[in-house]
This record gives structure tokens, sequence and C-alpha cells, in this order.
């Protein structure tokens, strides 16, 4: 029996936050909470909760900080970038560029069914038309699907890595049943919405033979996913600790063919690209795209001051 995570309100300056990488297909992160009640044991995520000195151990899972403010700390952000765009929500929407939810955190865990602190974004998403994508394990997203077809959503995905109930067991015990997750995925392909799967993280000697995938892949486009994006396993320091620490005692004889691969934060090219190749030909072979279709305009951009427009050579 899992311990019962403990939730604390926490303070919050900003909503959302710029992403560095230009790798990254979005512009702008927001996590409604801090830690996760979910709490896989793969969670690049963890590694955040270091930054308050925590552990990135159990404790990710246990001691969550519920972001209470951010809906309201979001619509004065997004309202001081109307007004630089003219108060024009074209302009805002073209020029903010992609939100992504969910990437520290399930912005729909357990504690999203009481605190609606999602939802409360999400309003306030739509009414700024702000071009949203979200990542979760959760079915409590169907709950959303009223404001989710008023928004500018670009995508929806579900992560399932395996549906082996064991492997699920071993590493997301507290998540909901893969099975659950596929269900979702059929529900929001039913409301017309733009839905996919993450297949990750891809665990190396674990879940990354072809049967498993191929099972995963198949399923998810039975579903209605218009798309899966397959990922493999990424250990940053913080994480490996905790994670070796699972694989101990779930998977012990993998422990040292682990130590071997992971020497860096990502197992070695040659076995990423092996991988991500044989994935990626079962998706387009099952007729799915490895990604979602890419917006407009992904990345931000600074509206020009108004007065700029009208400076026209004439």
């Amino acid at each position: 029996m899992l311990e019962a995570p403990q939730y604390v309100d926490i303070a919050v300056k900003q909503a959302v936050h710029r992403v560095q990488a230009p790798s990254m297909p979005f512009a702008w992160s927001l996590n409604p909470y801090r830690g996760c009640s979910h709490g896989c044991a793969f969670c690049y995520a963890r590694s955040t909760h270091s930054f308050l000195g925590f552990a990135a151990d159990d404790t990710f899972r246990k001691h969550v900080m519920v972001k209470a403010a951010i809906p309201e700390a979001l619509e004065r952000q997004l309202e001081t970038k109307l007004r630089a765009c003219g108060g024009n929500l074209e302009r805002l929407s073209t020029s903010f560029g992609t939100l992504a939810i969910g990437t520290a955190t399930d912005p729909y865990q357990s504690i999203e069914a009481k605190r609606e602190i999602t939802r409360s974004c999400l309003e306030v998403l739509a009414k700024y038309q702000i071009r949203t994508t979200i990542t979760t394990r959760s079915p409590l997203i169907l709950r959303d699907v009223d404001i989710l077809k008023r928004m500018r959503l670009e995508s929806v995905q579900l992560s399932i890595h395996t549906l082996d109930g064991d492997i699920w067991r071993a590493f997301e015990p507290a998540t909901p049943a893969p099975k659950t997750r596929l269900a979702t995925v059929r529900k929001l392909a039913e409301h017309k919405l733009p839905v996919g799967v993450f297949l990750a993280p891809i665990l190396p000697y674990i879940s990354d033979d072809e049967a498993q995938m191929h099972s995963v892949i198949e399923e998810a486009v039975a579903h209605g996913a218009h798309f899966v994006m397959p990922s493999i396993l990424r250990l940053a320091p913080e994480v490996k600790p905790w994670f070796f620490d699972v694989l101990r005692h779930t998977y012990p004889h993998l422990l040292e063919q682990y130590e071997k691969l992971y020497k860096t934060p990502y197992a070695p090219p040659w076995y990423r690209r092996q991988i991500i190749a044989k994935a990626t030909a079962m998706v387009r072979s099952l007729g799915a795209n490895i990604e979602p279709l890419p917006s407009t305009q992904s990345v931000a951009r600074t509206c020009e001051p108004q007065s700029r427009q009208l400076t026209l050579p004439i």
C-alpha cells in the first residue's frame, strides 16, 4: 500500500515559463503542481524537487505542492501580453506560440479532481486563445472536454509505455492502468480532439522488444490516436539512484546492463537509433504520424507595438 501524498499550497509569481531549448516544439510551459502523486520511477521531473532541497526519491510523489493561485497569475501574464499586442487576440495567439501543460508534473493527478487548478488554467487559455498541448496519464482530462473544445488545442497526448501489467505495476503503480488510458484516447478521439500517445519512456531490455512496442502502437492507433511518438528512457543524475533502486527490487538481473548502458543520462546513440527506427517504422506501417501536426507558430515572437504597424512606407 502506497503512503498517501501530502499536499501544500505554494505561492507563484509567474504561471508560464519560456522554454529555452530550441529543439522543443513549444515556446512556454505551465505546471499547475510541483511533484506528482503518480510517482513514476523513471520520471525525469523528479530532479526538479532537488532545486527545493528535496531528494529525487519517493518524496516527489509524497510531497506535492499546489500552485493554488496559478490561474490568476496566468491571467495577469496573458493580459499584459495582450496589451502589448494592441488588444488583438489573434496577434497574441500568433506571437505567443505554443504552451505545453504537464512538462514536469501530471496536470490531472488525483488532487486535480478536488482542486480544479488545471481546469481553471484551461479557462484562461481558452479566453486568450492560446495554442496549447497537454500531456497526462489520467482519464480525468475527460472532465474538461467542454473547455478543450473551445480552446486552440494543438494536441493531447496520453503517456503509455507498456500494456504489460507487471511492468506497469513495477514502475508506475499509482497511475491509471494502461487500458484506462487507451479508453481515454478513444473518448477524446470521439470528441474530434487531436489526441495521440507518447510511447514513453521505452525501457531498455524491459519494454523495448518489437512485440511490446507493436502492441502499444497497434492499440493506440486502434483507439483513435492520430500520432504515436516514441521516446527512450532518460536518467538525469538526480533521478538515476531512485530508478536503480526500483530496478534493484523489480528487475535485479538487469542492473548491471543498465549501469553499462547509462553511463550518461542517455542511452548510447546506437541504441537510440535502433529502437526509434523500429518504433517509427511500426507507427508508419499502421498509418499514424510519429508526432502531432506542427502548429503554424509554435515559437514565441514579440508583438510589435501597434504604432509601428501603422508606419507604412507610402
